[in-house]
This record gives structure tokens, sequence and C-alpha cells, in this order.
């Protein structure tokens, strides 16, 4: 079965040369021209990724992203004109997977598509040895892609959830900034140490007014998840 790709962008033009693209490397494409189109089609119609442009009439792409990440986790490549680092920063923060910058290449855009979706559904398929992984008071459901805190659902974005997964599968364990990152962007960027940053504090305030007490600095080398 195809996996479902969303293409938001008020260009027509543009949605066409990807839904060609795309379409030709056996993906079933859908189009929406505005960001409130979008969502619709993503609450209704469950896309496996989105590729969403951020200067969109209704709902701009960081408004739609946002709204995208009450309910989702599904991968989210930004299209946008804006090249300034500051906008890459904060579609990453807002929880974006991946960032691409127009003109779009379509062979480039295809081959980010390719990426982001083996990264996350390899990491989220089911398991057939085992499918939740318990680090302290910590649940991470692999089937649903979901994190617990003693019953209580911790809501992450795709970029959180494959970090969580790649501490709780290794309790214990330093990893680099650069083994976070891989994961976590993919592994085509040059290192980027802000949202790394970014990244690990929020995801140590989704899980305690201390988070450090679950990730831990180890300065010079990099970040782990506590045992106990």
């Amino acid at each position: 079965m195809a996996y479902k790709v969303l293409v938001a962008d008020d260009e027509m033009e543009i949605r066409e040369l990807l839904k060609i693209y795309l379409e030709k490397d056996g993906y079933q494409v859908m189009e929406a021209g505005d960001g409130i189109e979008a969502l619709e089609m993503i609450r209704k119609y469950e896309p496996d990724i989105a590729m969403i442009d951020i200067m969109m009439p209704r709902l701009d792409g960081f408004h739609l992203l946002k709204k995208i990440r009450e309910f989702s986790n599904l991968p989210v490549i930004i299209l946008s004109a804006k090249i300034l680092d500051s906008d890459k920063i904060l579609g990453l923060d807002l929880g974006a997977d991946d960032y691409l910058a127009k003109p779009v290449n379509p062979l480039e855009a295809v081959a980010r598509v390719n990426a982001q979706l083996r990264r996350f559904y390899k990491l989220g398929a089911k398991s057939e040895i085992v499918d939740k992984i318990v680090v302290k008071d910590l649940v991470l459901d692999v089937e649903s892609c979901a994190l617990y805190k003693m019953d209580e659902p911790i809501e992450l974005t795709s970029i959180q959830y494959k970090i969580m997964y790649l501490f709780m599968t290794n309790p214990g364990k330093v990893f680099t900034k650069q083994q976070i990152f891989e994961i976590g962007w993919g592994d085509d960027y040059i290192i980027d140490d802000n949202s790394i940053m970014v990244c690990i504090s929020k995801l140590r305030n989704k899980l305690a007014d201390d988070g450090n007490q679950y990730i831990k600095t180890i300065r010079g080398l990099g970040y782990r998840l506590e045992r106990t």
C-alpha cells in the first residue's frame, strides 16, 4: 500500500510539480491550497507525511504546524522561501521534521520524504519482541508512538519521539549531539547545537519540573537518560 503524502501550498504549480515526482516514486498524493484545507485533510484522511508551505492563506504554515502537533506526530516537512536561520529554528522548534527552501528541487524533495518516512516509521513500527519500553516511571508505547508518565500521556513532536525512543532503548548510554541530531533531524545536515539544546530543554520540561533527573547532560560528551 502506497504512503499518503499531503502537499499543502497555495501555488498550484508547486503542488503539481511535487505531485508528478512523488507519484512517480509510488506515493499517493493529496493537495491542499491553504492551511485550513490542509488541517481538515489531515484530520479526515490521516496522511503519512505532510509537506506544508509557510506563506498560505487562511492559516499559515507555522500556525498549521502548531495545530497538527496538538493531535498528531506525523512527519512534517516545511516548504518556504524564508531562508533565515531564525525561520528554520522556529519551524523545527514548533515540531517540523525537515525544512526545504524554495525554489524546491523536486528530486531533493522526494529524497527528503523517503528519508523521513524511513526514519519515522522504522522507529514507530511495532516490534515483534517488545511493544512497550519502560524506564523509571516512563512508558513508551512503540505501537502508538506515545509516551506516558505514571499513566498520564506526554505530548511529543515526532522529533521528540525519535529522541526519546533512542534514549529509552538505551538507558544509561551517553549519546553525542551528532548522534542525537542524526536520529532527530536526519543525517543530511550540519549539526545544529541550538536546535538540540532547545529540543532537550523542551523534553525535560515535559518530563518533570526538574527534567534533569531524567535527561542528564554529560559535559563535553552529550546526553543520557538516567536508568534510576
